[in-house]
């Protein structure tokens, strides 16, 4: 029989705490940075990484800050993408003076 084994079941209550509050740090500073349109993709970019290290070797802190490091690249490269979109859109101007 196989079960799908959770995460959340693998951390303890004291890591769950941790877990919470980075979680937490993380999407406070993606809404005051980057505002609402980022905050649900980034928390569940945050809960991929999660679920990603399902290993604990790292102490709870370092765990949490790598899930928390992990989703913020995840967040650059969504916003880089996106920058170079609308920078792609936008028509060139050029400032040479003509001869």
């Amino acid at each position: 029989m196989n079960k799908h084994v959770s995460p959340w079941s693998l951390i303890h209550e004291e890591e769950l705490n941790l877990a919470e509050r980075e979680l937490y740090a993380f999407i406070a500073a993606v809404t005051e940075l980057y505002g609402q349109d980022q905050v649900r993709l980034s928390a569940e970019d945050w809960l991929d990484e999660l679920q990603l290290m399902v290993s604990p070797p790292r102490s709870k802190v370092q765990s949490c800050r790598a899930v928390t490091i992990a989703a913020s690249v995840r967040l650059a490269n969504r916003i880089k993408v996106s920058t170079n979109q609308t920078d792609q859109s936008q028509p060139r101007v050029s400032l040479k003076k003509s001869s």
